[in-house]
Order: structure tokens, then C-alpha cells, then sequence
């Protein structure tokens, strides 16, 4: 079954034509930005100053209106009825009717026009596109009223506990400064200076002394020798005393190390590569003692009796259990090393002969000097023990010829680095 719509136009010959180009006024990108409104709705205005949505034109609705009336194809059955006043053609009006067949399928009302169809999929478009500017407003709007509540419960926290957060930030900020310090000494190698290690060990000793001196009533040394706190701690008190042990321990590893960079002073060749697998060494067996460091207090913080026993008993046993699973990967890694140093040879060449050396040129292609201890890597070139035993650490590959030559292994830290990830759990 077959039915026509018929559609209306009126034009104004002394008005624009709607479908000439429209002059729109467009905000400049060098606008300021608006400090006023900012501190009335701060979240909306950066939205807004962003450009992720914009202000809804009022001409849009009209715009669309005039896309589903002007511009339709001439089909059949069109049908056109002018009037002009003296039929000069120079009329002030004209009406215009058209009449599209449109076909009617299962009650259904299909349009034969495709620029119908293709308006109506743009006006679509632009309500989707205007319900989530609108989606997004109404959660701007949210946060704005929940944020100065944010604010002021946050500076209620911080009041709180100003101390513990404080000697927090300065521990840590202490620490990264101290990992810096150990790889730099380390880097140096023969030049390194006795008096500034001797120095930077005294400092990171009196560093973790003054600290524990400072917070000698709260018991803060127990977890240390794997003994649970006497009193149920707090959340907030849990969480500063495993990050205080945690850092504290790292820093005092930091102080052993720079004894043994005093003991490899001067070494070179064998005595490097012996520094650093005994510094990989030191550095996951502290992996590995961390592991466990949390572990009295979170057990002291789950067995409370005050939940019940059933439940305090099952917290409990899930978090020895989890912790457990942990520390496998951190016992495999100690072993590697320990294996790591306990190997003589290396594992990516063996010592090069007399023979071997004066045709390889007995000049080093890493230093540009007389080789020390030159060791054939598998690819058959020569290096210095020192200068490949150096490149291996970052590198699993020839510095020659790029073939593959040291296996994948642990990590290591002969560069002196310590891990700055907290142990909390």
C-alpha cells in the first residue's frame, strides 16, 4: 500500500537562502581562561576549556528542521502551486508543496528518499552526541559537590597523623637520595675515594640510629627479629611501622654495601665480576629478608579476637598462606645468586689463551687498551674480564656482533642499585 507525504516551503526572496554558507562565530584559541568560573566549578571549566564538549548551538534544532524540509529530491507525484503578485515574477512569497510517495510495510512507514533517511541518522548522531555532553556534565557537577568534603576530610587525615606522614616522606625522599649516592660510588670504580665512602657509611648508619632512637616507645625494632607488637595495631599504625622497618633496612643494606665497594677499591678484572655477583647476592638475600618483615605485624593485625575467633582465625591462615606463595619466588631467586657466586668460570666464555689474544690484536675493542684478562665470549671474540663483565650487566648480547651470548638469568644489581619498591604486605 502505497501514501504520500506532502512537505511545505516558504521563501523569502529578500531573505538568505538557507542553504548559501552560514558565518558562525567561533570562541578564538587564545581565549583566557576563566579564573572566576574556575573557582566556582573547577572540574566543569577544565572540561570546558579542554574542548571535550562544548556548549549546544540554539541553531542546531532549526538547522536540522531546514535539512528535513529543503532539500528532498524531485520524485514522482510532486506536485508545485506558485503565487506571485501581478505575475512579474517578483513576488514577496512563494509556497511550494511537494508530494513524496512513501510505502507502508506492516504498518510501518518506509521513506523513498535517501537524503531523508541520511538526515534523519545525522539528527541521531547529534542527540547521541549531545546526551553524553550531557552525561558528562551531570558527573563534573557530582565531583564539584563532593570534592571540598574530599578536601577537608583530607586535611583532618593530615593533621592526624602530620608526624608519621612527615618522617615518611623524609625516609623515602632519604632513601632514593642514598640510591643515587651508592650507584654513583659504585660507577667510579678504582677512582672511588676511602674517606667519602667511610663518610657515606658513617651518614646512612647515624641516619637509621636517630630514627629508631626517635621512635624507641613505639616499638618499631620487635617486627625486626620477627616478633609480633604486644597491642592490636591500628590500620594507620600497621602501615607506618612495616614502611619505617622497610626503608630503614633497605638504608642499612645501602651502608654494608659501601663497606665492600672498600674492599673492591681497587680491584679489577676477576675482583669486579666478584663485586658484583656479591652485591646481587646482598641485594636478594635483602629481598628475601623483606619478604618476611611484615609478616609479625599483619599477624598481630588479623588475629583479633574481637571479630570473632572463627573469622579472626581464617584471615589469619589465608594471609600465612599468601605470604607463603611470595616468598617461593623470593627463595629461587636467592639460590640463583648464591649458585651465580659460587661458579668460577663465567657462564657466557672462559679465559682466553696467549695464542688466542695476539691474533685477536691484545687491543681490547670495548677500553681501546692492552687487554686484562681477556675472556673469549662463544662468539669467539676477546674482551678485558672487566670491560665485558660490565657490558653484561645490561646487555645479553655481543658488543661485536650483536649474537646472543649471556642466557637469561635473575636480575642482577652489581651497578649497586638497591629495590625501591615498598614492602608492605
Amino acid at each position: 500500500m502505497e501514501t504520500t507525504t506532502a512537505s511545505v516551503d516558504s521563501a523569502n526572496p529578500n531573505e538568505s537562502n538557507p542553504s548559501s554558507p552560514r558565518t558562525t562565530s567561533s570562541s578564538s584559541s587564545s581565549s583566557p581562561f576563566p579564573v572566576i568560573r574556575f573557582l566556582q566549578a573547577p572540574v566543569t571549566t577544565l572540561i570546558e576549556y579542554s574542548g571535550v564538549f562544548q556548549p549546544r548551538r540554539n541553531n542546531d534544532h532549526q538547522e536540522q528542521s531546514e535539512s528535513l524540509i529543503h532539500n528532498h529530491s524531485s520524485g514522482n507525484g510532486r506536485v508545485s502551486n506558485s503565487s506571485s503578485d501581478g505575475g512579474n515574477g517578483t513576488g514577496n512569497s512563494e509556497v511550494t508543496i511537494r508530494i513524496s510517495p512513501v510505502n507502508r510495510v506492516n504498518g510501518r512507514v518506509a521513506d523513498v528518499s535517501g537524503e531523508n533517511v541520511g538526515s534523519n541518522n545525522n539528527s541521531n548522531n547529534a542527540d547521541s552526541a549531545y546526551q553524553q555532553r550531557y552525561n558528562l556534565q551531570h558527573v563534573s557537577r557530582c565531583i564539584e559537590q563532593i570534592l571540598p568534603f574530599s578536601l577537608l576530610l583530607l586535611i583532618v587525615f593530615v593533621r592526624m597523623h602530620f608526624q608519621g606522614l612527615f618522617l615518611t616522606i623524609y625516609i623515602t625522599a632519604f632513601l632514593y637520595k642514598s640510591n643515587v649516592i651508592l650507584r654513583k660510588q659504585t660507577a667510579l670504580k678504582g677512582e672511588r675515594k676511602l674517606s667519602v665512602l667511610v663518610g657515606y657509611s658513617f651518614l646512612f648508619v647515624f641516619h637509621v640510629t636517630v630514627v629508631y632512637w626517635w621512635f624507641q616507645d613505639d616499638d618499631l625494632w620487635k617486627p625486626l627479629f620477627m616478633v609480633p607488637p604486644k597491642a592490636i595495631p591500628p590500620f594507620w599504625n600497621a602501615i607506618f611501622t612495616v614502611v619505617v622497618n622497610d626503608t630503614m633496612v633497605r638504608q642499612a643494606a645501602m651502608a654494608f654495601k659501601l663497606t665492600l665497594l672498600m674492599y673492591y677499591k681497587n680491584g679489577r678484572g676477576h675482583s669486579f665480576r666478584r663485586q658484583g655477583q656479591i652485591l646481587t647476592l646482598v641485594e636478594y638475600t635483602l629481598l628475601l629478608y623483606r619478604a618476611f618483615l611484615p609478616t609479625p605485624v599483619w599477624y598481630r593485625f588479623f588475629l583479633n579476637k574481637e571479630y570473632g575467633s572463627l573469622f579472626s582465625s581464617l584471615t589469619t591462615g589465608l594471609y600465612l598462606t599468601l605470604k607463603l606463595t611470595s616468598v617461593v619466588e623470593k627463595i629461587r631467586s636467592f639460590y640463583a645468586a648464591l649458585k651465580a657466586l659460587s661458579r668460577k668460570e663465567v657462564n657466557y666464555g672462559s679465559h682466553a689463551t696467549a695464542e688466542q689474544v695476539s691474533e685477536a690484536g691484545d687491543v681490547c675493542a670495548i677500553c681501546q687498551e692492552k687487554m686484562q684478562a681477556p675472556i673469549l665470549l662463544r662468539c669467539k671474540h676477546i674482551f678485558c674480564e672487566d670491560c665485558v663483565s660490565e657490558w653484561f650487566e645490561r646487555e645479553r648480547t655481543c658488543p661485536l656482533c650483536r649474537a646472543l651470548v649471556r642466557p637469561a638469568d635473575i636480575r642482577s644489581f652489581a651497578d649497586g642499585s638497591t629495590s625501591l619498591l615498598f614492602q608492605l604486605f
